[in-house]
């Protein structure tokens, strides 16, 4: 198995064809994919009950931010990276100093970045 070795990421990504382009490379690479999460509760209910080793969340989900997920894998030590497609990265202090990727991003930042945080 490669790099991923069956870590389990979970994806809150909105966009179905950013979802499925970013699942399919992380699965690629050895990764187990968590979702992905399209909505705000799907977010909710897997960053709360699912087993992570680390995430990549989109800021905007369906016009809403999703500090409420970023809140929960603080509370479970889960590391996360937060990526957006917008200029805006406006968000409390405590997410700032947070991994970001933009979108679009290419296939090295997103593995680079999720074996910084999975594999560490």
């Amino acid at each position: 198995m490669q790099q991923g070795k069956g870590r389990r990421i979970l994806l809150v990504e909105d966009s179905p064809v950013i979802s499925l382009d970013t699942e399919d490379k992380l699965k690629a690479e050895g990764y187990f994919v968590v979702g992905p999460a399209y909505d705000m509760n799907a977010a909710i209910d897997f960053a709360r009950n699912e087993q992570i080793d680390a995430a990549l969340v989109d800021l905007n989900i369906r016009g809403q931010k999703s500090f409420d997920v970023l809140q929960i894998l603080d509370e479970r030590d889960i590391p996360y990276c937060i990526i957006s497609g917008y200029a805006d990265w406006t968000m409390p202090k405590e997410y700032e100093p947070r991994p970001r990727l933009q979108k679009p991003f290419d296939k090295d930042a997103l593995l680079e970045t999720v074996a910084m945080m999975a594999d560490a």
